[in-house]
């Protein structure tokens, strides 16, 4: 889903002499924590955010678009005859779920990546490859979007240095406790509906690779722009078990989240 930061970019050319240090985007998009340390919560508790305006608004794009794909909800209520700021979060992610219901795996990622394409302005993914070579420069410049403009949708991050290819960049975002894990408690949900489907959104259709590492234990994760994701067979999510006390629709029975499985 981080792959909507291609919006900010696509529309503009940045100049291709600007360094890092002087291009820090700055986002009028940006969610506050109401916790009084200003941190995510301790884990274990869920984090309380204050979202204004522009941050509903996103939420009820992202919602819109995936009710087209969801099953009903059990209220019976139409999520269409919601208000522009009718949704909030957890309704976000509760479309999210219900997009999960009567698909697997990979189209649970295919309905992701139609959602994601339906977002981006015609032939944005060409004029992204044109814009943004898989360069080092390119990397670190993205992973500098993702920290302003993403933090209502997984929470507050920040850009850190990774080694790609032997090459030490600030092209990393650590993601201090992930709103969008938090709030669903699904190892597939994380999985299926943001992690699989970012990656290769940016990997295959924008020519950046990307790799996305969450972190299931204390709900972190490491976003390596540059980075080639591994097939998934080989990576280690592909194991991953449910998070039976907080997931609603976990199988403690099963050694791995029943929604990783082809």
């Amino acid at each position: 889903m981080v792959a909507l930061s291609s919006l900010q970019v696509v529309l503009f050319r940045p100049p291709q002499d600007l360094s890092l240090h002087k291009c820090r985007p700055r986002s009028f998009i940006k969610c506050r924590i109401a916790e009084p340390t200003g941190e995510p919560a301790p884990l274990g508790q869920k984090t309380k955010y204050i979202d204004g305006f522009f941050e509903k608004a996103f939420m009820t794009l992202f919602a819109r678009k995936m009710e087209k794909f969801a099953a009903p909800a059990k209220n019976g209520t139409e999520s269409k005859e919601m208000g522009w700021f009718g949704y909030d979060y957890e309704s976000f992610v509760d479309a999210s779920r219900r997009v999960m219901q009567g698909r697997n795996r990979t189209q649970q990622q295919e309905v992701v990546r139609e959602v994601l394409l339906s977002m981006l302005p015609p032939g944005a993914p060409e004029q992204f490859k044109k814009l943004f070579p898989p360069t080092k420069w390119a990397a670190e410049f993205n992973a500098a979007l993702t920290v302003p403009f993403f933090q209502w949708l997984v929470g507050p991050s920040e850009v850190v240095e990774v080694e790609v290819n032997g090459e030490k960049q600030r092209s990393g975002v650590h993601i201090k406790k992930c709103r969008y894990l938090e709030n669903s408690g699904c190892v597939g949900m994380c999985v299926n509906m943001c992690k699989i489907p970012t990656q290769d959104f940016f990997t295959n259709e924008f020519g950046l690779p990307l790799t996305m590492i969450p972190n299931f234990e204390d709900m972190s994760c490491e976003m390596v722009y540059g980075q080639v994701p591994p097939p998934f067979e080989e990576d280690p999510v592909a194991k991953q078990p449910c998070l039976a006390d907080i997931c609603t629709i976990a199988n403690p029975n099963s050694s791995i989240c029943p929604k990783l499985e082809a």
